[in-house]
């Protein structure tokens, strides 16, 4: 095992690489490179690349985790939803990738899984079935994954072609008629503001159909 070496370390560098490459250039080889030793000394820690993920996405749901905590429960299942997709949704934001890299990993640490307990118990408590409570955070995790992995793909094309999401281009291309098409096409509402409609519109339908 190479001195000073820890898995904390590893995972920071690994952070730190993914916002300067992004996840295609996160590689152990590079992770290595950027920690000055030989690519075998990281097999200690992480046997490969998926592991690193695992641990990478443990890191970022350990943050989740402490935030969420910070934040004033709510008066109910709805609220706090809110509250937890709100936090993952900034977490994913602060690197490059971020819900890419979530993305089909396994967590790591048993703290962070078990922070959906308290919420559990609040929800059982008012009707809800345990299988009720667990699809309702997958559903909304979900979202949030596909929502940040969009935003951040839109994001990085347009700072390489600031014209590829141009409205006018697309009237233009689209033609005569589809004016509906088109007004919707004209919000420019990406970013907090579509989060929050879209947000709303799963949470309405949790509300549908588990009630309440």
């Amino acid at each position: 095992m190479t001195k000073g070496i820890t898995r904390e370390l590893i995972v920071t560098a690994a952070l730190e690489l993914l916002d300067d490459q992004g996840i295609d250039g996160l590689t152990v080889r590079a992770l290595a490179s950027r920690l000055d030793v030989r690519a075998p000394a990281l097999y200690w820690h992480v046997r490969n690349k998926q592991e690193l993920l695992d641990e990478m996405a443990t890191e970022v749901m350990r943050r989740v985790t402490a935030a969420f905590a910070a934040v004033q429960p709510g008066a109910g299942w709805h609220d706090d939803l809110t509250a937890y997709a709100r936090v993952l949704r900034a977490e994913y934001l602060r690197h490059r990738d971020g819900a890419r890299v979530f993305s089909g990993t396994r967590i790591t640490e048993p703290d962070v899984v078990r922070m959906k307990e308290p919420l559990f118990e609040r929800w059982t408590a008012s009707g809800w079935k345990p299988a009720d409570a667990d699809d309702a955070v997958d559903v909304v995790t979900a979202f949030v994954v596909g929502f940040v992995i969009e935003e951040q793909e839109r994001r990085q094309a347009a700072e390489t072609d600031p014209t590829r999401y141009s409205a006018a281009q697309r009237d233009a291309w689209l033609g005569e008629g589809a004016s509906l098409v088109k007004e919707a096409g004209h919000l420019q509402d990406d970013g907090d503001q579509r989060f929050e409609r879209h947000l709303d519109i799963v949470l309405a339908g949790l509300a549908a159909r588990l009630g309440g």
